[in-house]
């Protein structure tokens, strides 16, 4: 079996003939512009472009190098040190849709010939590597959800998508998930978004008008952890450029208002047998219910479950959503959001839900901030762990879970989510699995980053105690 993960930047060149088949086929579709890109560890794609002309020294690494630690926070480098060298991942090759002279091609970090320990998408072939010895792999499908915005005449943001003339005439109740005319409305921005993933040819599935105003959620198929990973951060600059096409803008950030539904990006991840390929070994064959591995994988993500959160849901922002009811809600008072570290079949307000109409696990505490390279590959490595062990996640819970009394919490064992990024980081700082998953300089440079958020937003002084306290007293 080929390796996964290279080990030396010359292992990761792809050998001429594979380079050559690729030029061809991109020259074949128009491409005069090639852009190698790496992730960084807030999951943002970074490039600089090059013409087609020079992509067998892209491929080589003799295209442009990086001072990858000159746009970090906290930079383990210095200027004095040697750059970073991006090799790229042929099979991880997008033609833009959008604009089809330019090509994105996902690549690897390396560092004085060794991959780089700040690099996502090695840690993640890393993780798939321990996966692949031990005899397993893992696939997953993510459901991304996004708010579309525009600029008002005043220079306000403003949905995009909404017949509230701004006068507060929108119904108070009335969500905008599944409505018809708000559907009919939203095509001409739709319409773009599905051409173009057809012509990427993920299986599509459906575009939905979700719970905020101008809330979309897209579903398409599914596909090896690594390869999903690529998608969502193609999907997410994807969706930018398509919006800017009509005058519209795109958010990710997981709760912009307080009346909003919570943009998640929920995982739902299964596994096969190497020796095994393309059978699901969360479904029992003899039952046709769930498996002792889908159980096993879901104690393993359970007993990381607050690491987990602190990747998969890694801004402030993100735990404004994680909450059971909302006052200000547009569309009913429930928010069909996570809020407890438990499991149940087909229940949402678990974190972790076995759902009725697939045999893959949903990981519904996700939002569109994460970085889906760390976050699928604690996944991968917490599932492996819990098959390894045979762990046994308890009981599934069938009762909704926003209504848990800390009486009940306790006879059941059931622990809540983290109520804010400073928990979550606190818990992801001590835990053992998430330092094996992003190595030693990644995991402090992330607990560094993620603690300095806290810190920052925990230093402001907001317009809500503002209006709370300044004549109360």
């Amino acid at each position: 079996m080929n390796a996964i993960y290279p080990k030396s930047m010359s292992a990761a060149i792809p050998d001429k003939s594979r380079i050559a088949k690729a030029k061809s086929e991109l020259e074949k579709s128009g491409v005069k512009f090639v852009m190698s890109s790496w992730i960084d560890i807030l999951g943002s794609p970074k490039t600089k472009p090059v013409p087609i002309s020079e992509f067998e020294n892209l491929c080589i690494g003799k295209g442009p190098q990086f001072a990858v630690h000159s746009v970090s926070m906290f930079p383990e480098l210095g200027p004095a040190d040697p750059d970073q060298i991006p090799i790229p991942d042929l099979d991880a090759m997008f033609v833009c849709p959008w604009n089809k002279e330019v090509a994105i091609v996902f690549a690897d970090l390396f560092y004085k010939d060794k991959p780089y320990d700040v690099c996502p998408r090695m840690a993640l072939k890393r993780t798939m590597q321990d996966a692949a010895d031990a005899g397993y792999a893992f696939y997953a499908g993510m459901e991304p959800e996004f708010i579309v915005l525009r600029y008002d005449e005043n220079g306000e943001p403003v949905k995009a998508i909404d017949d509230d003339p701004g006068n507060g005439l929108r119904p108070r109740r009335q969500a905008f998930g599944y409505d018809v005319e708000y559907s009919l409305d939203s095509m001409p921005l739709l319409s773009d978004v599905v051409e173009h993933l057809n012509t990427l040819g993920w299986g599509l599935k459906n575009v939905v008008c979700e719970g905020a105003y101008s809330q979309f959620e897209i579903d398409f198929g599914f596909t090896n952890v690594l390869g999903m990973s690529d998608r969502f951060v193609f999907l997410r600059v994807l969706l930018k450029e398509v919006a800017k096409n009509h005058g519209m803008f795109v958010t990710y950030m997981p709760k912009p208002a307080q009346s909003d539904w919570r943009s998640g990006a929920h995982i739902n991840w299964s596994a096969q047998k190497t020796a095994n390929p393309g059978v699901n070994i969360y479904k029992d064959e003899a039952s046709g219910g769930w498996s002792d591995f889908a159980r096993w994988s879901a104690a393993g993500a359970l007993r990381h479950g607050v690491a987990l959160t602190a990747v998969n849901c890694p801004t402030v922002n993100s735990y404004k959503g994680l909450i059971g009811r909302s006052r200000e809600f547009a569309g009913g008072t429930i928010t069909w959001a996570p809020t407890h570290i438990s499991y149940g079949v087909n229940n949402r307000s678990a974190m972790i839900r076995f759902p009725q109409a697939r045999f893959a696990i949903e990981n519904r505490a996700v939002d569109m901030c994460v970085n889906p390279y760390l976050g699928l590959a604690m996944t991968c490595a917490a599932s492996l762990e819990g098959i390894q062990q045979q762990l046994d996640p308890g009981p599934s819970l069938e009762r909704s879970l926003y209504e848990l009394t800390p009486a009940e919490q306790e006879e059941m064992k059931v622990k809540p989510l983290p109520r804010n990024l400073d928990q979550a980081i606190t818990g992801f700082a001590e835990d053992s699995l998430a330092k094996a998953v992003f190595g030693d300089t990644m995991h402090r440079l992330y607990s560094l980053h993620k603690r300095d958020e806290w810190d920052r937003f925990h230093e402001t002084v907001t317009e809500w105690e503002t209006r709370e306290y300044l004549r109360f007293y």
